[in-house]
């Protein structure tokens, strides 16, 4: 396992309850990233440090850039257009009938759509966690007229990661089960097909939010205790581990001028105040150099 990368560095205080979705656009030369249960989007510029935040009218839960310059953004239930200002135009609501699940990961697929899991909401009406008593996640393709498809008849505790290599693979994870999987991605059919295991089981934490590099490695946040980010190579074997200053990463973009600084968000969910007073760091967000460089995000459109 190679260790070019230099000691992450704290980039930004934004305590965040549970900070994920992280992207780098590459028109603004800032990091967007949201808030799930804080309901707000961010938006920060690395090198002058400049910030913006904008409430999000319910749990802001994922974002992808589109092509005419604005955003397009997953709620509790909706995914809506926004143009960063305060309206959000509602495209499309997923699973509508059924009350008690909630969107989670969403990214721009490399055909211009938003992909968009589910998952039983863990989320009480106070913001403090529930219990996930069952699969109820699916991952979903909505396209620019706001038409939903459903991917796959396979269930999720919680859907996390979505990457797309260049062979038509999907990789996508399971939080609940530590199970990163690989798919085949049928275009024409808008289906994913013949899941198998591709990263699983690995000890420290559990699998969060991922991005790939331009080497066609996987980084892949470890939430829930695991304090590192891992470089999966694509054939789902682990290149190297980075440890960060924080217990719960959620979610990775490269960026900068020249995408060669891996930035991620963090969570400081269910942790108690007495830890939080002596980590006051969790929720932040940081920067670590690897030395291999990411590529622009995918645009919605």
């Amino acid at each position: 396992m190679g260790s070019e990368e230099k000691q992450p560095g704290f980039m930004f205080d934004a305590r965040d309850i549970v900070g994920e979705s992280l992207l780098w656009d590459d028109n603004r030369k800032t990091l967007i990233w949201v808030d799930i249960i804080g309901r707000r989007i961010h938006q920060l510029d690395p090198v002058t440090r400049d910030h913006q935040s904008w409430q999000t009218p319910d749990l802001a839960t994922s974002i992808g850039l589109r092509r005419d310059g604005g955003a397009i953004v997953g709620l509790r239930k909706d995914v809506a257009l926004w143009d960063f200002a305060e309206a959000f135009r509602t495209i499309a609501t997923i699973e509508p009938d059924s009350p008690d699940t909630r969107l989670n990961e969403g990214v721009v697929a490399p055909d211009g759509s938003f992909w968009v899991g589910t998952m039983e909401n863990n989320i009480g009406a106070d913001d403090s966690p529930r219990d996930i008593s069952r699969d109820a996640g699916r991952i979903y393709r909505v396209d620019m007229a706001g038409i939903v498809e459903a991917l796959s008849a396979d269930r999720f505790g919680i859907t996390n990661t979505m990457v797309w290599t260049a062979d038509d693979t999907f990789i996508t994870a399971d939080t609940t089960k530590n199970q990163i999987f690989r798919y085949h991605w049928d275009r024409v059919r808008s289906r994913i097909t013949e899941r198998r295991p591709f990263f699983p089981d690995f000890p420290r934490g559990l699998p969060d939010g991922s991005c790939m590099d331009a080497e066609g490695y996987i980084w892949n946040c470890r939430v829930a205790g695991g304090g590192c980010v891992v470089r999966i190579s694509p054939d789902g074997v682990l290149d190297r581990v980075v440890d960060l200053p924080c217990s719960w990463p959620t979610s990775c973009a490269f960026g900068g001028e020249n995408f060669d600084i891996l930035f991620v968000t963090s969570a400081r969910f269910t942790m108690s105040e007495r830890h939080l007073r002596a980590n006051p760091q969790e929720g932040g967000l940081f920067a670590v150099r690897t030395g291999v460089r990411g590529a622009p995000t995918k645009r919605f459109g």
